[in-house]
């Protein structure tokens, strides 16, 4: 019966250890050298140069500054991203709701879209000029903003469209959560006189607690891994305002060709998203035993 097993799980062990444990080991082991353009050319021209990838990582500006602007995009994005996809889940999960098919299909389907495609919609509504978020705040007597334009707005423009772009999978699987807890909790709740608020705090995020740190561990990974949205929408402009990690290992890897130090940066960065996951699932245990 333990042979069968293994037969059944090695096709995926297999794909698992080809498709990603040796392009890491490798990946790793590369860091550890000052692989180039010159490397590429005849592997005799790559040396061994153990931790000092890693430490050039560390004396370096540029990285700190992307790290800085990445931790803001996580900090920032993340308790909106999950607030919003909360918000809709809980709109399209009440029972006065109506159409409750379409609005699922149309909240989700940014999620789905080109991001190139929906990229030319977004610069024209934070276009300086002609853009009809400017046009909005000029109309209600507000200061227009340069949003793609300014260091200080450029991050938080991103944000709001990774927010916009990417809700709508944390709310379906919100939604999945909400139809789990039983109705009856909410009726024996009412019938005690608790209101909405009371309804909420009491039944509904204790019973989607799992659900929220799956969704949070989640959110937060992908949005460490930010990329392709400062990518086509700034280029990491302006000022380097929105040059997150992901960003600066793509810089260094297929730009300067300079790949040791791109491993470093991901194995870098790899440390990081795992000590943040640990911490949340540290804290959600603790939370727990209260």
């Amino acid at each position: 019966m333990e042979r069968a097993a293994w037969c059944f799980v090695a096709p995926a062990l297999i794909a698992i250890a080809v498709f990603f444990l040796l392009p890491a080991l490798a990946a790793l082991a590369i860091s550890l050298t000052d692989f180039d353009l010159y490397a590429l050319a005849s592997l005799k021209n790559l040396r061994f140069v153990g931790l000092r990838n890693y430490v050039d990582l560390l004396q370096t500006p540029l990285f700190w500054k992307a790290l800085g602007n990445t931790l803001y995009f996580v900090v920032v994005g993340v308790p909106l991203s999950i607030a919003t996809s909360l918000a809709a889940a809980m709109l399209l999960h009440s029972k006065v709701a109506r159409f409750k098919s379409f609005f699922r299909t149309a909240l989700f389907a940014p999620v789905v879209t080109s991001l190139v495609a929906v990229v030319v919609i977004w610069r024209y509504l934070f276009h300086a000029r002609y853009g009809y978020i400017d046009y909005v705040l000029g109309a209600l007597g507000m200061p227009k903003v340069d949003w793609l334009g300014d260091p200080h707005w450029a991050m938080f423009a991103i944000i709001v469209f990774s927010v916009w772009k990417n809700f709508g999978y944390n709310m379906i699987i919100f939604i999945a959560g909400l139809q789990s807890i039983s109705g009856d909790l909410y009726a024996a709740a009412k019938l005690d006189g608790a209101g909405n608020w009371a309804r909420f705090r009491y039944i509904t995020l204790p019973m989607l607690g799992p659900t929220i740190v799956m969704v949070s561990i989640l959110t937060t990974v992908g949005y460490f891994q930010v990329f392709a949205e400062p990518y086509v929408m700034t280029e990491g402009g302006p000022m380097q305002s929105t040059v997150t990690v992901l960003y600066f290992m793509y810089e260094q890897g297929f730009k300067w060709w300079n790949i040791g130090s791109a491993s470093a940066i991901a194995f870098m960065l790899f440390l990081l998203m795992f000590s943040i996951t640990l911490l949340q699932l540290k804290f959600t245990r603790f939370g727990e035993e209260q």
